[in-house]
Protein backbone atom coordinates (compact mmCIF):
# COMPACT_ATOMS: atom_id res chain seq x y z
CA UNK A 1 0.00 0.00 0.00
CA UNK A 2 1.29 3.45 -0.82
CA UNK A 3 1.45 6.48 1.76
CA UNK A 4 -1.44 7.99 2.89
CA UNK A 5 -1.79 11.57 4.95
CA UNK A 6 -4.63 13.32 6.37
CA UNK A 7 -4.14 16.76 8.61
CA UNK A 8 -6.98 17.58 11.20
CA UNK A 9 -8.48 20.38 12.03
CA UNK A 10 -6.41 21.00 15.16
CA UNK A 11 -3.48 20.90 12.44
CA UNK A 12 -2.70 17.30 13.88
CA UNK A 13 -1.15 15.18 11.10
CA UNK A 14 -1.82 11.45 10.21
CA UNK A 15 0.83 9.72 8.53
CA UNK A 16 0.78 5.59 7.78
CA UNK A 17 2.37 2.98 5.45
CA UNK A 18 0.27 0.17 5.40
CA UNK A 19 2.04 -3.24 5.35
CA UNK A 20 -0.46 -5.88 4.23
CA UNK A 21 2.43 -8.76 4.44
CA UNK A 22 3.06 -7.80 8.68
CA UNK A 23 0.71 -8.74 11.29
CA UNK A 24 2.47 -6.05 13.69
CA UNK A 25 2.34 -2.31 13.69
CA UNK A 26 5.05 0.68 14.98
CA UNK A 27 2.90 4.00 15.57
CA UNK A 28 3.85 6.70 17.68
CA UNK A 29 3.39 10.71 18.32
CA UNK A 30 6.53 12.52 16.90
CA UNK A 31 6.44 16.27 18.47
CA UNK A 32 8.38 18.72 16.82
CA UNK A 33 9.70 20.80 20.30
CA UNK A 34 12.81 19.08 21.88
CA UNK A 35 16.08 20.10 24.66
CA UNK A 36 16.57 23.37 21.95
CA UNK A 37 12.75 24.88 22.72
CA UNK A 38 14.16 25.24 26.37
CA UNK A 39 14.84 28.39 28.41
CA UNK A 40 18.23 28.45 30.70
CA UNK A 41 15.46 27.49 33.68
CA UNK A 42 13.92 24.50 31.67
CA UNK A 43 16.89 23.30 30.94
CA UNK A 44 16.24 19.31 30.97
CA UNK A 45 12.21 19.53 30.76
CA UNK A 46 11.80 18.02 27.53
CA UNK A 47 13.70 15.18 28.65
CA UNK A 48 11.83 15.44 31.79
CA UNK A 49 8.72 15.49 30.44
CA UNK A 50 9.11 12.45 27.70
CA UNK A 51 9.55 10.36 31.49
CA UNK A 52 6.82 11.90 33.37
CA UNK A 53 4.12 11.18 30.83
CA UNK A 54 4.07 7.36 31.66
CA UNK A 55 4.26 7.71 35.31
CA UNK A 56 0.06 8.46 35.15
CA UNK A 57 -2.36 10.10 33.63
CA UNK A 58 -6.50 11.23 35.47
CA UNK A 59 -7.06 7.12 34.12
CA UNK A 60 -4.17 5.39 34.44
CA UNK A 61 -1.48 4.77 37.24
CA UNK A 62 2.27 3.92 35.74
CA UNK A 63 1.62 0.31 36.88
CA UNK A 64 -1.49 0.71 34.67
CA UNK A 65 -0.11 2.05 31.69
CA UNK A 66 3.03 -0.66 31.61
CA UNK A 67 0.50 -3.73 32.25
CA UNK A 68 -1.86 -2.90 29.89
CA UNK A 69 0.61 -2.89 26.75
CA UNK A 70 2.41 -5.94 27.73
CA UNK A 71 -1.08 -7.56 28.29
CA UNK A 72 -1.08 -7.70 24.57
CA UNK A 73 2.55 -8.19 24.00
CA UNK A 74 3.31 -4.83 23.05
CA UNK A 75 5.96 -2.18 24.38
CA UNK A 76 6.06 1.35 24.54
CA UNK A 77 8.86 3.82 24.85
CA UNK A 78 10.08 7.54 24.33
CA UNK A 79 12.87 9.23 22.98
CA UNK A 80 14.08 13.19 23.33
CA UNK A 81 16.55 14.83 20.54
CA UNK A 82 17.74 18.38 19.96
CA UNK A 83 14.05 19.53 18.21
CA UNK A 84 11.54 16.92 18.90
CA UNK A 85 10.14 14.16 21.20
CA UNK A 86 8.63 10.83 20.30
CA UNK A 87 6.39 8.44 22.11
CA UNK A 88 5.93 5.23 19.95
CA UNK A 89 4.85 1.65 20.79
CA UNK A 90 4.83 -1.69 18.52
CA UNK A 91 1.70 -3.62 18.87
CA UNK A 92 -0.19 -6.72 16.96
CA UNK A 93 -2.34 -5.40 14.15
CA UNK A 94 -5.93 -5.99 16.55
CA UNK A 95 -4.37 -3.77 19.34
CA UNK A 96 -3.75 -0.30 17.55
CA UNK A 97 -6.68 1.23 19.37
CA UNK A 98 -5.23 0.71 22.41
CA UNK A 99 -1.84 1.75 21.51
CA UNK A 100 -3.48 5.34 20.45
CA UNK A 101 -5.92 5.08 23.04
CA UNK A 102 -2.53 5.14 25.78
CA UNK A 103 -0.76 7.55 23.63
CA UNK A 104 -3.41 10.29 23.63
CA UNK A 105 -3.80 9.61 27.53
CA UNK A 106 -0.41 10.14 28.63
CA UNK A 107 0.04 13.40 25.91
CA UNK A 108 -3.49 14.61 26.79
CA UNK A 109 -4.31 13.73 30.49
CA UNK A 110 -0.85 13.41 32.39
CA UNK A 111 -1.07 13.56 36.40
CA UNK A 112 2.25 15.46 37.04
CA UNK A 113 2.10 13.82 40.53
CA UNK A 114 4.53 15.21 42.88
CA UNK A 115 5.47 12.23 44.20
CA UNK A 116 6.27 10.62 40.93
CA UNK A 117 7.98 13.36 39.87
CA UNK A 118 10.70 13.51 43.07
CA UNK A 119 11.45 9.94 42.34
CA UNK A 120 11.85 10.23 38.26
CA UNK A 121 14.15 13.25 39.12
CA UNK A 122 16.15 10.81 41.04
CA UNK A 123 16.47 8.39 38.39
CA UNK A 124 17.25 11.43 35.85
CA UNK A 125 20.05 12.63 38.21
CA UNK A 126 21.50 9.23 38.14
CA UNK A 127 21.54 9.16 34.25
CA UNK A 128 23.14 12.38 34.22
CA UNK A 129 25.95 10.98 36.24
CA UNK A 130 26.00 8.28 34.79
CA UNK A 131 27.01 10.16 31.56
CA UNK A 132 29.18 12.44 33.27
CA UNK A 133 30.99 8.96 33.84
CA UNK A 134 31.01 7.72 30.26
CA UNK A 135 33.88 9.85 28.35
CA UNK A 136 32.97 8.39 24.93
CA UNK A 137 29.30 10.26 25.61
CA UNK A 138 30.47 13.30 27.51
CA UNK A 139 32.29 13.98 24.38
CA UNK A 140 29.78 14.88 22.49
CA UNK A 141 28.61 17.24 25.40
CA UNK A 142 31.45 19.09 24.91
CA UNK A 143 31.28 19.12 21.13
CA UNK A 144 28.06 20.66 20.66
CA UNK A 145 28.51 23.11 23.64
CA UNK A 146 31.86 24.42 21.84
CA UNK A 147 30.04 24.80 18.72
CA UNK A 148 27.31 26.76 19.99
CA UNK A 149 28.39 27.92 23.19
CA UNK A 150 25.29 30.20 25.26
CA UNK A 151 22.43 29.02 23.36
CA UNK A 152 19.70 26.05 23.65
CA UNK A 153 21.36 24.01 20.74
CA UNK A 154 24.24 23.87 22.79
CA UNK A 155 22.96 22.75 25.68
CA UNK A 156 22.98 18.82 26.90
CA UNK A 157 19.42 17.14 26.01
CA UNK A 158 19.93 15.60 29.81
CA UNK A 159 19.97 18.67 32.02
CA UNK A 160 21.62 19.57 35.24
CA UNK A 161 21.40 18.03 38.47
CA UNK A 162 20.19 21.59 39.72
CA UNK A 163 17.48 22.26 37.02
CA UNK A 164 16.22 19.07 37.07
CA UNK A 165 15.82 18.65 40.42
CA UNK A 166 13.95 22.51 40.56
CA UNK A 167 11.26 21.30 38.15
CA UNK A 168 7.86 20.89 39.36
CA UNK A 169 4.22 19.80 38.29
CA UNK A 170 2.81 23.11 36.85
CA UNK A 171 6.39 23.77 34.78
CA UNK A 172 5.87 20.46 33.20
CA UNK A 173 1.91 21.37 32.26
CA UNK A 174 3.40 24.99 31.31
CA UNK A 175 5.83 23.86 29.17
CA UNK A 176 3.56 20.78 27.51
CA UNK A 177 0.83 23.47 26.98
CA UNK A 178 3.40 25.52 25.21
CA UNK A 179 5.00 23.27 23.00
CA UNK A 180 2.14 20.33 22.29
CA UNK A 181 0.41 21.52 19.43
CA UNK A 182 -1.49 20.21 16.84
CA UNK A 183 0.75 21.73 13.78
CA UNK A 184 3.64 20.99 15.53
CA UNK A 185 2.65 16.72 15.77
CA UNK A 186 2.38 13.75 13.87
CA UNK A 187 0.37 10.61 14.71
CA UNK A 188 2.42 8.38 12.67
CA UNK A 189 2.43 4.66 11.57
CA UNK A 190 3.77 1.74 9.61
CA UNK A 191 2.95 -1.78 9.17
CA UNK A 192 -0.20 -3.60 9.83
CA UNK A 193 -2.26 -0.70 10.04
CA UNK A 194 -5.50 0.90 8.58
CA UNK A 195 -5.42 4.98 7.89
CA UNK A 196 -8.94 5.60 8.00
CA UNK A 197 -9.28 3.90 11.49
CA UNK A 198 -6.13 5.92 12.49
CA UNK A 199 -7.81 9.36 11.79
CA UNK A 200 -11.28 8.30 13.91
CA UNK A 201 -9.46 7.57 16.41
CA UNK A 202 -6.83 10.57 16.38
CA UNK A 203 -10.16 12.74 15.88
CA UNK A 204 -11.63 11.50 19.12
CA UNK A 205 -8.53 11.05 21.10
CA UNK A 206 -6.61 14.19 20.32
CA UNK A 207 -9.55 16.76 19.45
CA UNK A 208 -8.14 18.89 22.54
CA UNK A 209 -4.88 19.99 21.32
CA UNK A 210 -4.15 23.52 20.71
CA UNK A 211 -3.95 24.80 16.95
CA UNK A 212 -1.61 27.84 17.56
CA UNK A 213 1.85 27.18 15.71
CA UNK A 214 5.07 26.77 17.52
CA UNK A 215 6.90 30.22 17.93
CA UNK A 216 10.26 30.01 16.09
CA UNK A 217 13.33 28.86 17.85
CA UNK A 218 16.52 31.26 18.84
CA UNK A 219 18.64 31.28 15.75
CA UNK A 220 21.64 29.32 16.19
CA UNK A 221 25.15 30.76 15.53
CA UNK A 222 27.95 28.68 15.00
CA UNK A 223 31.10 29.73 17.27
CA UNK A 224 33.05 26.92 17.53
CA UNK A 225 35.25 26.05 20.50
CA UNK A 226 37.98 24.33 22.42
CA UNK A 227 36.85 21.67 25.07
CA UNK A 228 38.77 19.73 26.69
CA UNK A 229 38.92 17.66 30.15
CA UNK A 230 42.03 15.98 31.36
CA UNK A 231 41.49 12.08 33.01
CA UNK A 232 43.49 9.54 33.82
CA UNK A 233 42.46 7.08 30.46
CA UNK A 234 43.42 4.48 28.97
CA UNK A 235 42.33 6.27 25.56
CA UNK A 236 41.44 9.56 25.10
CA UNK A 237 37.98 10.04 23.31
CA UNK A 238 38.80 13.39 20.28
CA UNK A 239 36.50 14.96 18.71
CA UNK A 240 37.04 17.25 15.94
CA UNK A 241 33.73 19.46 14.38
CA UNK A 242 32.52 22.38 11.63
CA UNK A 243 29.61 23.88 10.67
CA UNK A 244 27.22 21.44 9.31
CA UNK A 245 23.65 22.00 6.78
CA UNK A 246 20.81 22.28 7.59
CA UNK A 247 17.85 19.86 6.64
CA UNK A 248 16.62 22.03 4.11
CA UNK A 249 19.99 22.41 2.13
CA UNK A 250 20.28 21.39 -1.41
CA UNK A 251 23.67 19.55 0.10
CA UNK A 252 22.05 17.97 2.31
CA UNK A 253 22.40 14.35 0.71
CA UNK A 254 25.94 15.09 -0.45
CA UNK A 255 27.08 16.26 2.81
CA UNK A 256 25.33 12.89 4.47
CA UNK A 257 27.25 10.75 1.76
CA UNK A 258 30.50 13.20 2.44
CA UNK A 259 30.27 11.75 5.70
CA UNK A 260 29.73 7.93 4.40
CA UNK A 261 32.95 8.26 2.34
CA UNK A 262 34.68 9.50 4.80
CA UNK A 263 34.07 7.46 7.84
CA UNK A 264 30.98 5.68 7.35
CA UNK A 265 32.27 2.16 7.04
CA UNK A 266 35.34 0.05 6.76
CA UNK A 267 36.01 0.85 3.73
CA UNK A 268 36.42 4.57 4.48
CA UNK A 269 39.25 6.89 3.72
CA UNK A 270 39.39 7.61 7.70
CA UNK A 271 39.49 3.95 8.60
CA UNK A 272 41.54 3.15 5.87
CA UNK A 273 44.07 5.39 6.43
CA UNK A 274 44.08 5.69 9.94
CA UNK A 275 42.83 2.52 11.90
CA UNK A 276 43.66 -0.17 8.93
CA UNK A 277 47.38 1.16 7.70
CA UNK A 278 49.05 3.00 10.58
CA UNK A 279 46.85 1.76 13.56
CA UNK A 280 47.04 4.21 15.18
CA UNK A 281 43.43 3.96 16.59
CA UNK A 282 40.92 1.93 17.66
CA UNK A 283 37.94 3.86 16.44
CA UNK A 284 37.59 6.52 14.21
CA UNK A 285 34.18 7.86 11.98
CA UNK A 286 32.61 10.66 10.90
CA UNK A 287 29.29 12.20 10.60
CA UNK A 288 26.75 14.63 10.54
CA UNK A 289 24.13 16.16 12.25
CA UNK A 290 21.28 18.81 10.73
CA UNK A 291 18.93 21.08 12.79
CA UNK A 292 16.48 23.57 11.68
CA UNK A 293 18.94 25.87 10.46
CA UNK A 294 21.98 25.03 10.81
CA UNK A 295 24.30 21.20 10.75
CA UNK A 296 27.46 19.80 12.83
CA UNK A 297 29.73 17.77 10.73
CA UNK A 298 32.14 15.64 13.20
CA UNK A 299 34.64 13.06 12.94
CA UNK A 300 35.19 11.10 16.32
CA UNK A 301 38.68 8.92 17.41
CA UNK A 302 39.51 6.87 20.15
CA UNK A 303 43.54 6.80 20.77
CA UNK A 304 46.07 6.44 22.98
CA UNK A 305 47.96 9.13 24.15
CA UNK A 306 51.10 8.26 22.29
CA UNK A 307 49.24 8.20 19.05
CA UNK A 308 47.90 11.97 19.38
CA UNK A 309 50.88 13.53 18.11
CA UNK A 310 50.64 11.63 14.94
CA UNK A 311 46.91 10.88 14.75
CA UNK A 312 45.60 14.09 14.27
CA UNK A 313 47.98 15.86 11.23
CA UNK A 314 46.91 12.04 9.07
CA UNK A 315 43.56 12.87 10.26
CA UNK A 316 43.65 16.55 9.12
CA UNK A 317 45.76 15.22 6.10
CA UNK A 318 42.43 13.25 4.83
CA UNK A 319 40.41 16.00 5.20
CA UNK A 320 42.36 18.25 3.18
CA UNK A 321 42.76 15.72 0.25
CA UNK A 322 38.95 15.77 0.60
CA UNK A 323 38.93 18.41 -1.58
CA UNK A 324 40.93 17.62 -4.08
CA UNK A 325 40.52 13.99 -5.06
CA UNK A 326 37.84 11.82 -4.42
CA UNK A 327 37.17 9.26 -6.72
CA UNK A 328 34.35 8.21 -8.84
CA UNK A 329 34.60 4.51 -7.30
CA UNK A 330 33.95 6.08 -3.54
CA UNK A 331 31.49 7.94 -4.02
CA UNK A 332 29.67 4.92 -5.64
CA UNK A 333 30.48 2.99 -2.91
CA UNK A 334 28.88 5.77 -0.41
CA UNK A 335 25.87 6.28 -2.54
CA UNK A 336 24.99 2.35 -2.50
CA UNK A 337 25.35 2.00 0.65
CA UNK A 338 23.36 5.54 1.78
CA UNK A 339 20.61 3.69 -1.28
CA UNK A 340 20.64 0.54 0.90
CA UNK A 341 20.13 2.17 4.17
CA UNK A 342 17.36 4.00 3.28
CA UNK A 343 15.49 0.77 1.27
CA UNK A 344 16.63 -1.86 4.25
CA UNK A 345 14.65 1.09 6.34
CA UNK A 346 11.47 0.45 4.92
CA UNK A 347 11.24 -3.29 5.83
CA UNK A 348 11.21 -2.18 9.40
CA UNK A 349 7.61 -0.27 10.66
CA UNK A 350 9.78 1.65 13.29
CA UNK A 351 12.69 2.81 11.45
CA UNK A 352 9.42 3.85 8.51
CA UNK A 353 7.16 5.08 10.79
CA UNK A 354 9.67 7.57 12.35
CA UNK A 355 10.86 8.35 8.87
CA UNK A 356 7.62 9.62 7.74
CA UNK A 357 7.24 11.97 11.09
CA UNK A 358 10.30 13.75 10.53
CA UNK A 359 9.35 14.32 6.81
CA UNK A 360 6.20 16.14 7.84
CA UNK A 361 7.84 17.64 10.66
CA UNK A 362 10.72 18.75 8.69
CA UNK A 363 9.02 19.48 5.26
CA UNK A 364 5.48 19.31 5.53
CA UNK A 365 4.86 16.38 3.40
CA UNK A 366 6.26 13.21 3.04
CA UNK A 367 8.92 12.63 0.19
CA UNK A 368 8.32 8.94 -1.96
CA UNK A 369 11.53 6.75 -1.53
CA UNK A 370 11.63 7.28 -5.19
CA UNK A 371 12.87 11.45 -4.80
CA UNK A 372 14.93 10.40 -1.79
CA UNK A 373 17.20 7.75 -4.36
CA UNK A 374 17.04 10.56 -6.93
CA UNK A 375 18.54 13.06 -4.20
CA UNK A 376 21.34 10.45 -3.31
CA UNK A 377 21.83 9.42 -7.45
CA UNK A 378 22.33 12.96 -8.35
CA UNK A 379 25.26 13.86 -5.93
CA UNK A 380 28.83 13.92 -8.05
CA UNK A 381 32.64 14.25 -7.46
CA UNK A 382 32.96 17.95 -8.13
CA UNK A 383 29.49 18.34 -5.60
CA UNK A 384 31.69 16.64 -3.06
CA UNK A 385 34.87 18.24 -3.53
CA UNK A 386 33.61 21.83 -3.66
CA UNK A 387 31.46 20.90 -0.51
CA UNK A 388 34.31 19.33 1.49
CA UNK A 389 36.31 22.43 1.18
CA UNK A 390 33.54 24.51 1.76
CA UNK A 391 32.98 22.57 5.31
CA UNK A 392 36.43 22.04 6.15
CA UNK A 393 38.05 25.41 5.32
CA UNK A 394 34.48 27.76 5.69
CA UNK A 395 34.70 27.52 9.80
CA UNK A 396 36.67 27.76 13.08
CA UNK A 397 37.25 24.14 14.10
CA UNK A 398 35.33 23.04 17.16
CA UNK A 399 37.22 20.50 19.27
CA UNK A 400 36.45 18.42 21.76
CA UNK A 401 38.62 16.06 23.92
CA UNK A 402 38.89 13.61 27.37
CA UNK A 403 41.22 11.67 28.31
CA UNK A 404 45.11 11.47 28.27
CA UNK A 405 45.10 14.48 26.09
CA UNK A 406 48.68 16.34 26.89
CA UNK A 407 50.18 16.26 23.36
CA UNK A 408 46.82 17.22 21.88
CA UNK A 409 47.47 20.43 19.88
CA UNK A 410 44.86 23.57 20.16
CA UNK A 411 42.15 24.06 17.65
CA UNK A 412 43.73 26.97 16.15
CA UNK A 413 46.92 25.12 15.43
CA UNK A 414 44.45 22.48 13.45
CA UNK A 415 42.54 25.46 11.80
CA UNK A 416 45.83 26.47 10.66
CA UNK A 417 46.92 23.44 9.07
CA UNK A 418 43.33 23.49 7.57
CA UNK A 419 43.48 27.03 6.14
CA UNK A 420 40.52 27.43 8.19
CA UNK A 421 39.74 30.90 9.68
CA UNK A 422 41.52 31.07 13.31
CA UNK A 423 39.27 32.52 16.45
CA UNK A 424 39.93 36.14 17.26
Amino acid sequence: MSVEVTRLPSGLTIASHGMDHLESAALGVWVGAGSRLESPSEHGISHLLEHMAFKGTARRSATDIAEEIEAVGGEVNAATSVETTSYYARILKPDAELAVDILSDILCNSAFDANELEREQHVIVQEIGASLDTPEDRVFDFLIEGAFPGQPLGRTILGTEETVRRTRPHHLSSYLERNYHGPSMVLSAAGAVDHDRLVRLAEDRFAALPTTPLAEPETARYVGGDMRERRKLMEAQILLGFEGLPYASEDFHAVQILASLLGGGMSSRLFQEVREKRGLCYSIYSFHWSFADTGLFGIHAATGAEDIDELMPVLTGELERASLDISEAEVARAKAQMRASLLMSLESPAARAGQLARQVLLFGRTIPVDELVARIDAVDVMRLRELAGRIFTGSTPTLAAIGPIERLAHRDRIAERLGSPVAA
